[in-house]
């Protein structure tokens, strides 16, 4: 297996900080003033109180020069932090055209769009660049329903899809929601993992399907195998646009380049981001087969996006891709989960009073705990050994690792040696909570 040698840390210092402990104190401060205060209290409470400084391969380094390991980063650094090759096409890039007058086309747009459609499953070819995932889900939804006509869309609870309007409406959890509401209409939510559920919410007005191939922010939810090819064979045959949300599961994070070649299904529609920007720049995607594409064909303004896919971005973006490729990191994905998850699996059977649970998929691995309190001490039990995790938004219960496909396998033996320590602190006290 082809392992790329880490980057060496440059100093820690890199303002040339006469104080890090100040500089840390005043960054919280403003945080919470300027930024928001309920999260500069959170952090506090969990004993952040320190400032990320800057990255490199699995490794972020604080503002006093402490090293944590990066098993969190929301599925962004599956490349690992500021990757050589990503860092060089985007300093390439700077110096020719960083951002478009998009009167004329550019470039790496052009190539980006190719290399999307060889690399995406089945006949998926039209690309519409963005800036985020949330914004590729809103651009998909959009476009189902100029296809389709129909405003109905099914979606299924504890799934995230983004917190912009559209993509809210898709999301299934009600505390994200609430505040919102009356979202957009149209969306009914069905159990995640039931296919015949799907096919029983269907009505003369429904659209669209959207689903996740594997849900991360719900605690790493993966269904059962025949799951998603019945819900292709539903959609085909009442004529619905299958969306596939792979924003967190795609480009190589589950062990395969997309998660819903695990199950042999082809989407119409696909939703990238997070990874696709290779760690470096921010970037989502939509791609789309050629037929559900066509409502551009009479409108190619339909929609929009002013920095979407800038040349900066589809540099970076290519580069990942080449970087996937060229160091094997899917099948890097594939072996280090195997390893992590079997090691957590043993530990569940050592500590069953705090972990109910292993799952997950490549480098999605989710760890499932026994009470609530649990999560917010194991991630402090963590951080304070020098490792980041996180917990899932709509399952706190669930701690997520999402490490680079960089890791080494000294690194996974680091993370995997903190998590044992931080699950044998909380089983101490687990009475308690």
């Amino acid at each position: 297996m082809p392992m790329r040698k880490q980057q060496e840390p440059a100093p820690a210092r890199l303002y040339d900080v006469e104080d890090p402990q100040q500089t840390a104190e005043e960054g919280l401060e403003n945080y919470g003033r300027y930024i928001n205060s309920s999260m500069a209290r959170l952090y506090r409470f969990l004993g952040l109180t320190t400032l990320e400084w800057r990255a490199y391969g699995s490794v972020v380094v604080d503002v006093h020069g402490k090293e944590y390991i990066d098993c969190a980063g929301y599925s962004v650094f599956f490349h690992g932090h500021s990757h050589p090759k990503v860092v060089e096409a985007v300093k390439d890039q700077v110096d020719k055209l960083a951002l478009s007058c998009r009167v004329l086309p550019h470039k790496p747009g052009a190539d980006l769009g190719r290399l999307l459609a060889e690399i995406t499953p089945g006949d998926l070819q039209y690309s519409f660049f963005c800036n985020s995932g949330t914004e590729a889900v809103e651009g998909a939804l959009k476009l189902a329903r100029a296809y389709t006509g129909k405003p109905g869309v099914i979606a299924t609870t504890g799934a995230f899809h983004g917190k912009t309007m559209g993509s809210l409406s898709a999301s299934g959890r009600e505390l994200y929601r609430e505040p919102f509401c009356p979202l957009v209409p149209g969306f009914v939510h069905v159990p995640f993992g039931d296919a015949e559920a799907i096919e029983k919410a269907i009505t003369e007005e429904t659209g669209t399907v959207i689903l996740e191939p594997i849900q991360g922010e719900n605690g790493v939810i993966v269904p059962p195998d025949d799951y998603l090819p019945r819900v292709r064979e539903i959609c085909d045959h009442y004529g619905l646009v299958l969306i596939l949300d792979e924003v967190q599961t795609g480009l190589g994070r589950t062990g395969k380049m997309f998660a819903c070649e695990h199950y042999g299904v082809e989407p119409d529609i696909m939703c990238l981001a997070k990874a696709l920007g290779g760690g470096v720049m921010p970037i989502g995607a939509f791609i789309s087969k050629p037929e559900i594409f066509s409502p551009f064909d009479s409108n190619p303004h339909l929609h929009s996006s002013t920095f979407g896919g800038n040349p900066l971005a589809c540099r970076a973006a290519i580069a990942a891709i080449e970087v996937i490729q060229e160091e094997d990191l899917v099948e890097q994905a594939c072996q280090k989960g195997e390893t992590i998850m079997a090691a957590l699996r043993e530990l569940a059977e050592e500590f069953p009073e705090v972990i109910a649970e292993v799952r997950g998929k490549g480098l999605l691995v989710g760890v499932e705990l026994t009470k609530e309190g649990a999560g917010g001490m194991l991630i402090t039990e963590l951080v304070d050994r020098g490792v980041l995790a996180l917990h899932s938004l709509n399952n706190t219960m669930v701690i997520r690792l999402l490490p680079p496909a960089v890791i080494t396998p000294e690194e996974i033996e680091t993370v995997l040696t903190a998590f044992r320590e931080g699950v044998k602190a909380v089983a101490a006290v687990i009475d308690e909570l």
